[in-house]
């Protein structure tokens, strides 16, 4: 995630807030929950899509968490990888 959200050589803390260090604005929200998405086989509801879940590295691991555990299992299928450092 690291990589989609920053520039290389840029240096950023995991509670550090996206939109507070301008690295994304309201678009940029729009991309980061684009490629959550895509890259986590989620649907994001817009409602999801607030700062308490996706305005630093530490949101946005907890908030895929929180989605991972609320999803129920199938019979058969390969546990998720659920982050729980930054990405």
């Amino acid at each position: 995630m690291q990589n989609f959200i920053l520039e290389e050589g840029a240096v950023l803390a995991d509670d550090d807030s996206f939109v507070e260090q301008g690295i994304v604005d309201s678009t940029g929200i729009l991309e980061l929950v684009l490629f959550l998405e895509q890259t986590f086989g989620l649907n994001i509801p817009d409602q999801d899509i607030t700062p308490d879940n996706l305005d630093s590295v530490d949101k946005v691991c907890a908030y895929l968490a929180r989605q991972r555990a609320a999803q129920p299992l199938v019979a058969g299928a390969q546990p998720a990888w659920i982050p729980t450092q930054a990405l």
